[in-house]
């Protein structure tokens, strides 16, 4: 695409590869387990495009609370195609989805209360998200040291097993489902060995009989050196025993999805040389592609607009366009080519927990292109917010 056709800053989404990872994945699992399920994380990149998207796929959808449930209904998924986790449920929409054959995941204890006020002449399915333990469970893969968690009940701690008596009580609900979310910082293929196996352990000791196992998200995308999609479904199935080989698999990608299929493309509109370095200021912003603030450098290209420029002797800080001084992307060192104003930067791999997470802060939501041909006309899929957009419902 040629960027000097768009506004930027702007994100840019190559729907055929959001496709193509879909598909990869859905062939690497259905290898091994015909009847798996792709749910697609909606809080990683919640743009309308990709939910429309990800659903013409096959895809259910994976929220976390009653907006997002809410949402997904509004885009179009069946009810049924749903996967609701998460503590934000409220009870309306609970109830809606345990009613409407959504898959429920038990996060809490009021959900349980709630269960009862279904009606007694039907039966009804759920779920229960069983506690992971990191240090516990797999500690190679741990981030710090009692890497816990403050989702899904305890086995260890008894709550687990409160839980599924609770339930029981209520003889018109029957638990049908597992969910073991947890997203490792290694995404290692060898976490999801160690919690499979201590999983199906607790399956076996209470003797469940499961429709459906949630093995949640934490995926390497199409990443070049990093586990594929097959190899992850691989171990799932190698892992489990052969009696739960014919259980249903979800998974709730998210990352390994949507992270490649979008590009961050900014102008350089000032620079400025002093202390040492020189200062590229952008009119894009560290807001939209690492709202955590933790990277130091990005998939990145350069379209310079002149074709020769001169060799910068300096290191070349790139920065955003906001107010603060900690808005500050990556440096090029000394030796590379001097950027000048005009000239744009092309940030990769940037779709999965960044949209989602841009602040209103200073500059709004950025306008969302449709990857197109170099001769097309670019299109729109989000048009940048405005003042118009940031006053809606509110009163002044």
């Amino acid at each position: 695409m040629n960027t000097n056709k768009l506004q930027t800053p702007c994100f840019v989404l190559d729907q055929r590869d959001v496709v193509d990872n879909i598909k990869e994945f859905q062939n690497a699992l259905s290898s091994f387990f015909p009847q798996s399920v792709i749910s697609y994380s909606v809080k990683t990149n919640s743009l309308p495009y990709i939910l429309k998207l990800v659903k013409e796929q096959g895809c259910y959808a994976e929220v976390v609370s009653y907006n997002e449930y809410n949402f997904a209904v509004r885009i179009g998924f069946p009810k049924e195609h749903i996967v609701y986790n998460g503590p934000m449920k409220s009870k309306e929409t609970f109830l809606d989805a345990v009613r409407h054959h959504s898959i429920v995941n038990i996060e809490t204890w009021r959900e349980i209360e709630w269960l009862q006020e279904l009606p007694r002449e039907e039966t009804f399915e759920v779920g229960v998200r069983l506690n992971i333990n990191i240090s516990a469970i797999s500690p190679e893969d741990e981030n710090h040291p009692n890497d816990d968690s403050r989702f899904g009940f305890s086995y260890e701690s008894g709550e687990w097993e409160e839980a599924l008596a609770r339930i029981a009580e209520l003889k018109n609900v029957m638990v049908v489902g597992i969910h073991s979310h947890r997203e490792p910082k290694t995404r290692s293929v060898s976490f999801y060995h160690n919690v499979i196996s201590y999983v199906q352990d607790v399956i076996h000791e209470y003797n469940l009989k499961l429709k459906y196992w949630d093995l949640g998200g934490g995926f390497f995308g199409s990443m070049p050196g990093k586990p594929t999609y097959y190899e992850y479904a691989e171990v799932f199935y190698k892992t489990l025993s052969a009696d739960l080989h014919d259980i249903s698999i979800i998974v709730e990608p998210g990352n390994a999805v949507v992270a490649s299929g979008f590009d961050y493309v900014m102008e350089v509109i000032d620079v400025k040389k002093h202390d040492g370095n020189i200062y590229i200021c952008t009119d894009g912003t560290r807001n939209d592609v690492d709202p955590f603030f933790h990277k130091s450098d990005y998939f990145k290209e350069v379209i310079y607009q002149d074709e020769v420029g001169d060799v910068a002797s300096q290191p070349q800080i790139v920065s955003g366009l906001s107010c603060l001084e900690y808005d500050r992307m990556f440096t090029l060192p000394a030796g590379e080519r001097r950027l000048q104003p005009g000239d744009h930067i092309v940030l990769h791999r940037v779709g999965a927990y960044t949209m989602s997470l841009t602040p209103l802060f200073i500059h709004y939501f950025p306008v969302v292109y449709l990857k197109t041909s170099s001769d097309e006309r670019p299109q729109i899929i989000r048009e940048e917010w405005t003042e118009d957009e940031f006053l809606q419902k509110s009163i002044y």
